[in-house]
């Protein structure tokens, strides 16, 4: 009998320290790692997924922090896990405890898998409420979620000459022209050096 591990995470950037470290105290573990690949890519099209389902063998004890580890397919989860348990292989998640062979341990994946569907369904739709909410905000008050001016209502372009003529006549700074415009500063030197040119 052998412990393995299968950790994985979305992206590069994150780390799987908090994954190994539920399993500090297994001894002699082989790891498999899948970094910067989705959940929602299915098990078998992992490299390191694919690399673990076939060296495991029965008998042996898979470690996996969370079962969205294995997957966000709730298919996808309970196909896995069917065939490691018809393997003989047995399965311990943190947090809820080894899921052996038998009846018992497919209905617990069965629901467990069900489960975090459920969950991913809830943050997709509180995501999009998320993102309705922002955006009815910005119409009603023009203002970005974070309280910021919207940059709406600015001319797209300036009457670059006009801008050039002003601030000559005026002997005004390019932080005053751009203000009297409402125009950006580089937007001031552009009209200022186009009228050089002519």
């Amino acid at each position: 009998m052998s412990n393995l591990a299968y950790y994985r995470v979305s992206t590069q950037g994150q780390a799987i320290d908090s994954q190994r470290s539920a399993f500090r105290g297994v001894s002699d573990m082989k790891e498999f790692i899948d970094i910067g690949i989705s959940g929602k890519t299915l098990m078998r099209e992992r490299p390191q997924a694919a690399a673990m389902l076939a060296y495991i063998r029965e008998g042996d004890l898979l470690h996996v922090y969370a079962l969205d580890r294995l997957g966000r397919d709730s298919i996808d989860v309970q196909t896995t896990v069917r065939d490691l348990l018809e393997r003989g292989v047995r399965l311990y998640v943190h947090g809820i405890g080894e899921i052996a062979p038998g009846p018992t341990g497919a209905l617990v994946v069965a629901l467990l898998a069900q489960v975090a569907d459920m969950e991913r369904a809830r943050i997709n739709e509180r995501t999009s409420d998320g993102k309705r909410i922002a955006k009815e905000s910005f119409d009603r008050t023009g203002k970005t979620h974070h309280g910021k001016a919207s940059l709406g209502g600015r001319p797209a372009t300036h009457d670059l000459p006009a801008i050039a003529a002003w601030r000559k006549e005026q002997g005004a700074s390019l932080a005053a022209t751009a203000q009297h415009f409402g125009a950006s500063i580089a937007t001031v030197k552009r009209a200022c050096s186009t009228d050089i040119k002519e």
